[in-house]
């Protein structure tokens, strides 16, 4: 039986730069199982790229509304999301 997995777009909003949001994203992906990718963005927005398990999708989803102690984040956008992904990434801003 093949995996079903969830993949998602996401952008945070708020004071999400500077606060260490893009490591502990990806280790709280890595301690979820999530896969995917997150960067900063020149708007000061962080965009991510999550897939796994939906419950662990969710999960994180959950947590990018809080982010890292220092991070106030106002609000999250979502949409579905594309790709195939073998670790978690927090690549380069564009």
């Amino acid at each position: 039986m093949e995996e079903v997995l969830t993949t998602l777009h996401l952008v945070m909003h708020g004071r999400v730069q500077g606060v260490w949001y893009r490591d502990s994203m990806r280790r709280e992906a890595e301690a979820l199982g999530v896969r995917g990718w997150v960067r900063n963005r020149s708007d000061g927005t962080v965009e991510a790229m999550v897939q796994g398990e939906a419950l662990a999708v969710e999960a994180l989803v959950r947590w990018a509304h809080r982010g890292p102690p220092l991070a106030e984040v106002s609000r999250v956008e979502r949409a579905p999301g594309s790709g195939d992904f073998t670790g978690f990434d927090v690549r380069g801003t564009v």
